[in-house]
């Protein structure tokens, strides 16, 4: 009882403080999405940081480690990269996005290929991706609650209050709400998480080098790479197309507007990478599993970290350890709430439809969208069953089709071509649908191709065939005359 208190508390909370957002602010479209582009340092590390700690993270970080052993340091390597690379190539993003007073993504693409059609495309990708990802959170609190309640609120109603929750205060406050969130969210989950990562690998093995001898000695090669299947190529490959695809996601290239200044991104690019090592604390709580909750398998390894925890702590502090899990999904998931309805509002409706349409139109269309969206997501969480990982590097593989093109438009005089963004992001996106749909591997498609590349991410042929595509549809359709002189001005 005392758990579900707790959980009950935090999640009002958290309505509460998303709705207070909003207080002395008139929410213009502009100020929704985008929170007026007047976020400091603070706030826009906040957002930014929230890609790292999400259910993805609390959830299927630990699971991963439970179940797969080595080949889960990829989250930890991914995100690093993905700073690194955001010192460059987000400060130019930002100064474009200010002079056009961009709200969206795709509005970005449709700005600079002058190219109503390819914002529309990028829309429908972001959006395609975004809904496995909104799913991955309600999926996440649905675990979350139902376990920590010790079975009082079913997965389902977990999920139902959650998706409620979220779409009442993205209504309301758009992004200032997850702002807001984002600041309670990260103080108790880098709480919960050193405590949890230091305190179980001590509590049960005496310390962590005791841990993972045991674990060797238990399961011998389960802490190094496979020699196939999550292989180092696996490694390898899935950390470079999770680092390109990092900023592409609608929600976090959104947060890139908020800021009000573009030093701030140079600041975070030095501070967020100490921030990833962190996650090596929710991998030791795996690892501390691995022994402790042992017969755990598919879908099931995501609640590794909640089974430990149930037998180690007092149901209050269950109930704590669950209140920072809940906020780990309502915040990530307004942010993905907001940002979706945005696409379909601003790059969808206005870009195919009614591109006459006003700010204040496009503004309600958005909200109105919001539990729209947001019905969806809960459909496709209550009837699938892939895991929290697999959710995600099924996204990654969608968004990561945008970076050719998106890098290629902040060259001084872009060579590519509207056409050429359009067809190898539709190139890259078919690769991805066919072969998740029909579960095909690298090593399938191509059989005669040396074993330790058969190991390859399927979105890095994916993302081959799309710059191939890319270059040659460029090459064809070169603009002249007057044309290329009005293209080289975007």
């Amino acid at each position: 009882m005392s758990a579900l208190v707790i959980i009950a508390a935090v999640t009002l909370g958290a309505l509460f403080l998303g709705v207070c957002a909003r207080r002395g602010h008139d929410m213009s479209l502009e100020q929704w999405s985008v929170g007026g582009r007047s976020f400091g340092t603070a706030f826009v590390f906040l957002l930014m940081a929230g890609e790292i700690y999400t259910t993805f993270t609390f959830l299927g970080g630990s699971g991963f480690a439970y179940g797969k052993g080595a080949p889960v340091y990829y989250i930890l390597a991914y995100g690093t990269l993905a700073y690194i690379i955001s010192y460059w190539v987000l400060p130019p993003i930002w100064r474009y996005a200010k002079i056009h007073r961009l709200v969206s993504q795709p509005h970005f693409f449709t700005c600079k290929y002058d190219s109503p059609a390819l914002g529309t495309l990028v829309a429908l990708v972001g959006v395609a991706a975004l809904i496995p990802y909104l799913v991955l959170q309600l999926k996440g609190l649905g675990i979350i609650v139902a376990t920590v309640s010790y079975g009082a609120i079913s997965s389902t109603a977990a999920v139902w209050i959650g998706a409620c929750v979220v779409t009442a205060y993205v209504t309301v406050s758009g992004v200032r709400g997850s702002a807001w969130n984002s600041v309670a969210k990260d103080l108790l989950i880098l709480a919960i998480v050193l405590f949890l990562g230091i305190y179980l690998p001590l509590h049960y093995y005496g310390g962590f080098s005791d841990m993972f001898r045991a674990i060797d000695a238990a399961r011998p090669g389960f802490l190094s790479f496979p020699a196939r299947g999550s292989s180092v190529v696996w490694f390898q490959s899935t950390v470079l197309l999770a680092a390109l695809g990092f900023f592409m996601w609608p929600h976090t290239f959104g947060s890139i507007y908020t800021a009000k200044d573009e030093r701030i991104f140079r600041r975070n690019a030095a501070v967020l990478p100490l921030y990833q090592l962190i996650l090596l604390f929710v991998f030791f709580v795996g690892f501390a599993a691995t022994l402790r909750v042992p017969g755990l398998t598919g879908a099931d390894i995501d609640l590794s970290l909640f089974r430990l925890s149930l037998q180690t702590f007092d149901p209050w502090f269950v109930g704590v350890i669950g209140a920072a899990g809940i906020l780990t999904a309502l915040v990530p998931g307004s942010m993905i709430l907001t940002s979706a309805s945005t696409l379909l509002a601003n790059d969808v409706y206005r870009g195919m439809l009614n591109r006459g349409a006003s700010d204040a139109t496009v503004a309600m269309i958005a909200r109105v969208l919001v539990p729209i969206v947001a019905l969806v997501a809960v459909g496709f969480t209550l009837h699938g069953g892939a895991t929290i990982v697999a959710l995600l590097l099924m996204g990654y593989n969608f968004v990561t089709q945008l970076f050719p093109a998106m890098i290629c438009s902040l060259r001084p005089h872009n060579r590519a071509t509207r056409q050429g963004a359009f067809c190898g992001i539709v190139a890259g996106v078919a690769v991805v649908t066919l072969t998740t749909l029909l579960h095909w591997s690298v090593g399938q498609l191509m059989p005669f191709l040396p074993d330790a590349l058969k190991d390859v991410n399927i979105g890095i042929l994916a993302l081959v065939v799309n710059v191939i595509v890319f270059v040659i549809v460029s090459a064809v359709t070169q603009p002249r005359g007057a044309e290329q002189t009005h293209a080289s001005a975007h």
